[in-house]
């Protein structure tokens, strides 16, 4: 109880603790490990300790937020390897520069974003100018998902011999596809979670 009164002392004395001390003299004070402080601020403070509780809360769902983004960029690099290295096998001749062969990974990274979004990395850019990043910083986790699938089977695509134009077409269908059964899912599961 806020009421029971001790010096902090006698409270050392009686218990050995070693987080908090009284020091006397030009430069003295009462120190506390800070779990201590806290705890006996919030027993002095009611409104304290809501302050701390709010606090907590909110550096929770920054954390989080941050969790997220970053699970959402892993997931979106999951089959990048496997896609560069079926373009690297089977799409790039080796008489290209360097240069020339970025044309190549970046005309199939386009091709991943029409089926996926409509659009390619320019025209979202075009669209967006004032947000920084690209396409897929924005997209949802459903769709890094869906696009994570569409890498790993452009590379089995690629490497049956399927044309470009073939590939788009199969993954476009299979990206709609796949958007609906993971949107139906987690609307599903929000209603039983709800319900």
């Amino acid at each position: 109880m806020n009421s029971f009164k001790i010096s902090v002392k006698e409270f050392v004395t009686r218990t050995n603790a070693i987080g908090l001390q009284a020091k006397a003299g030009r430069y003295g004070g009462t120190y506390a490990h800070k779990d201590i402080a806290f705890e006996f601020a919030m027993w002095i403070s009611p409104e304290f300790k809501i302050y701390i509780v709010k606090e907590f809360q909110r550096l929770k769902e920054a954390e989080q937020k941050q969790l997220g983004w970053s699970v959402k960029r892993e997931l979106a690099k999951i089959n990048y390897r496997i896609h560069t290295s079926a373009i690297k096998q089977h799409l790039i001749p080796k008489e290209l520069t360097l240069e020339q062969k970025s044309f190549v990974y970046a005309d199939e990274a386009d091709l991943l974003n029409v089926a996926m979004f409509g659009m390619t990395a320019k025209e979202w850019r075009e669209e967006n100018p004032e947000l920084k990043g690209n396409i897929r910083d924005y997209a949802t986790m459903n769709q890094l998902i869906c696009l994570s699938n569409l890498e790993n089977l452009n590379a089995v695509f690629i490497n049956e011999g399927l044309p470009q134009r073939e590939r788009l077409e199969k993954l476009n269908l299979i990206a709609i596809q796949q958007m609906k059964v993971l949107e139906n899912y987690g609307n599903h599961r929000m209603l039983s979670d709800n319900g």
